[in-house]
C-alpha cells in the first residue's frame, strides 16, 4: 500500500507540475515578469534576461495538492505534516515578495538583507513555537556516535541558524539552469529513504512530493531554461528541506546530504573573507558553479557535475545514517 502511496504521490507531483507550466508560463510572460540578470554576473548570462521567473509558485501548489492529497489517502495529515508545509509556503511568501519587488518594482535586489532576514527569523520562531507546543524533542542527534545534545531552550536557536542558513544556501545555489531542481531532487529523495526507513511515512510522502514537483518543473528549467523558479521556489525548498531534517531528527545528516548547497555557501564566505582581509579572490566568482562557468566549463557540464557531487553526497548520507 504505501509503495503505491509513494509511486503516485511523485507521479502526481511530476504531472502537476507539468501540467501547469504550459499555461503559467505563458501568463507570466504576458505580465512582463522576467528575470532581471545582475551586471556583475558572468555575461554570457545577460541572454537570460526576460526569462519567465517566480516558477516556484508551480512547485509550492504541486507540493501542496499532492501532500495533502496523498498523506490523507494514506492515513491522514499529521502536526508534521502541516508544519512541512507551514514552513515552506511561508519562505515561499518571503521568496514571491523579493520577486515581486525585483520584476514588478523593478528594484533588482529585492527585499533588503534586513528585510528579507526578519521573515526568516519571524518563520523559523513560529516553526520552533508549534513544536514545542507538540512536545516535540529539542535534542540534536549526532551521527554515527548514537549521542544526542539536549539544547532545551537554545533549540530555537539552532532552529533559526538552520532555517535561515539552508534556506540561504539553497538561494545561493539557484543560479544555472535545472541546478537547484536537479539537487534538490537528490536531496528530498534522501530524506524520503531515510523518512521511509525511521517510519516517519507523513514526512517521506511530503519529501517525495517534493522530488516530483521539482523533476515535473525541471523539464522545462533544464538548459536553456523557459523558465527559472526564483527566490519564490527556492527559498521554500531551501526552509523546508531544514524543516524536513529537524521533524526528522536528522538535522546534523543534512549537512552532508545538502553538500552542494554548504560547499555553495562556503564559497561565498570564503570569497568574502579573502578579497576583504588580503584584497584577493580565491575563486574568479562566486557561488562555485560561477567559478567553473568562467574557466571554460559550459554551463550544462557544470550543471550535470554537481548532480552527481549532490548524489555522491546523498548517498554518503544514507550510509551513515542507516548503515553506520
Amino acid at each position: 500500500m504505501l509503495e503505491q502511496v509513494i509511486f503516485f504521490t511523485i507521479l502526481m507531483g511530476f504531472l502537476i507540475t507539468v501540467l501547469l507550466s504550459p499555461i503559467f508560463i505563458p501568463f507570466l510572460r504576458r505580465l512582463k515578469f522576467g528575470q532581471s540578470i545582475r551586471e556583475e554576473g558572468p555575461q554570457s548570462h545577460q541572454k537570460k534576461s526576460g526569462t519567465p521567473t517566480m516558477g516556484g509558485i508551480m512547485i509550492l501548489v504541486a507540493v501542496t495538492v499532492t501532500t495533502l492529497v496523498m498523506t490523507n489517502k494514506f492515513s491522514g495529515a499529521t502536526v508534521e505534516t502541516y508544519l512541512l508545509l507551514l514552513v515552506m509556503l511561508g519562505f515561499g511568501l518571503l521568496g514571491f515578495l523579493d520577486d515581486f519587488i525585483k520584476v514588478v518594482m523593478k528594484r533588482n535586489l529585492g527585499l533588503t538583507s534586513k528585510q528579507k532576514l526578519l521573515g526568516q527569523i519571524i518563520i523559523s520562531a513560529v516553526f520552533y513555537f508549534i513544536l514545542k507546543q507538540n512536545d516535540f524533542s529539542t535534542a540534536v542527534n549526532i551521527p554515527y556516535f548514537d549521542y544526542s545534545i539536549e539544547l532545551g531552550v537554545f533549540y530555537i536557536l539552532f532552529i533559526i541558524f538552520w532555517m535561515v542558513g539552508f534556506s540561504n544556501a539553497v538561494n545561493l545555489t539557484d543560479g544555472l539552469d535545472g541546478l537547484v531542481s536537479g539537487s534538490t531532487a537528490i536531496a528530498f529523495g534522501a530524506f524520503a529513504v531515510l523518512a521511509w526507513n525511521q517510519s516517519q511515512f507523513e514526512a517521506a510522502i511530503f519529501s517525495v512530493a517534493v522530488v516530483g514537483a521539482v523533476l515535473g518543473f525541471l523539464v522545462f528549467n533544464a538548459h536553456p531554461a523557459k523558465v527559472f523558479m526564483g527566490d519564490t521556489g527556492s527559498l521554500a525548498l531551501g526552509g523546508a528541506i531544514a524543516a524536513l531534517a529537524i521533524v526528522t531528527k536528522l538535522e546534523i545528516i543534512l549537512i552532508v546530504i545538502g553538500g552542494v548547497f554548504v560547499i555553495e555557501t562556503l564559497s561565498v564566505i570564503l570569497q568574502v573573507i579573502s578579497f576583504k582581509t588580503t584584497g584577493k579572490r580565491i575563486f574568479r566568482m562566486s557561488p562555485l558553479h560561477h567559478h567553473y562557468e568562467l574557466i571554460g566549463w559550459s554551463e550544462w557540464r557544470v550543471v550535470v557535475t554537481f548532480w552527481v557531487v549532490g548524489l555522491l553526497f546523498a548517498v554518503l548520507g544514507i550510509y551513515i545514517e542507516v548503515w553506520l
